[in-house]
């Protein structure tokens, strides 16, 4: 046997060994970061005297159905907490990427004194902590009378300082040539950002849209500062109604709900998935 074959088969091979050992790494990832998510769906399906059982069951012994499920639900007005985590999440994505896109597109695609400065000021307030601005931010929302109120919950976070960041890079990756031929075709400047550029901006509104959704959808900090009624709070806010005085949660209700308040995520992130890769991918192609 000649020499080149052999090298050929040892490069094959080495290939296929990187390849198997790269998706085994992979498995074993998934796997080790399912195990939280499938003890969370069958905690919900246990006996309370199950959760803390040792050998662990993994598979309940005593499978009680939908029984959690139910009683979690009549617990606490869960129904009108999840509409409302439903109705904040959705505004605020909404507003987010509306005025993340308006603005990166501004940034990226148009020249004024002092767009360098925006940008750095924009990119600087990501580095600062939400506990920071915590005390002004709720004087000001106060003020304005918005605590109790969805104006608190939702106009704070409707604009992202990483939204604006996320689609000035995206822009970048536009051809300016695109645009200034439908200038040239007589097309208004609003014309142009709603017809050419939104929709070529779909893989990042996508995966700025997953990653609001989840950020409000679990956010708990914020709606236990600014609502204190009932009927305004959101489903991370409402599992504090499993919390007994001088004894322990209702785990299997804590567990119940939490697997019904994480399916929205998981509905999302798989409808909007194959924008997701893509849109972080051309995001960071041009600085």
């Amino acid at each position: 046997m000649s020499v080149v074959p052999v090298q050929r088969v040892w490069s094959v091979s080495r290939r296929l060994f990187s390849r198997l050992l790269l998706h085994a790494v992979i498995l074993i990832g998934a796997l080790l970061t399912s195990v939280p998510v499938y003890y969370m769906v069958s905690t919900s399906f246990k006996d309370e005297s199950e959760v803390f059982a040792l050998p662990i069951h993994w598979i309940p012994h005593e499978f009680q159905g939908l029984d959690n499920y139910i009683k979690a639900f009549l617990v606490a007005p869960f129904g009108r907490f999840f509409l409302n985590s439903a109705v904040v999440a959705l505004i605020v994505v909404l507003t987010t990427i509306f005025f993340s896109a308006l603005a990166g597109y501004g940034l990226a695609k148009f020249s004024f004194p002092g767009r360098q400065l925006c940008f750095l000021i924009i990119l600087s307030t990501m580095m600062i902590p939400f506990q920071v601005i915590l005390i002004p931010l709720f004087v000001v929302v106060y003020r304005l009378g918005w605590t109790n109120s969805y104006a608190g919950l939702i106009i704070p976070g409707a604009i992202s300082a990483f939204g604006v960041f996320l689609m000035r890079q995206f822009c970048l990756t536009l051809p300016d040539e695109l645009l200034d031929a439908a200038r040239i075709d007589g097309c208004s400047e609003p014309g142009i950002f709603f017809k050419i550029t939104l929709p070529l901006m779909q893989p990042a509104l996508a995966t700025l849209s997953i990653l609001t959704f989840m950020g409000s959808w679990n956010n708990l900090f914020w709606p236990m500062i600014v609502i204190t009624r009932t009927e305004l709070m959101t489903l991370p806010v409402g599992m504090a109604f499993f919390q007994q005085p001088l004894r322990e949660p209702y785990w299997t209700y804590i567990m119940a709900v939490s697997t019904v308040a994480s399916l929205p995520v998981i509905i999302v992130f798989l409808a909007l998935q194959k924008y997701f890769i893509q849109g972080v991918v051309l995001s960071g192609m041009k600085g």
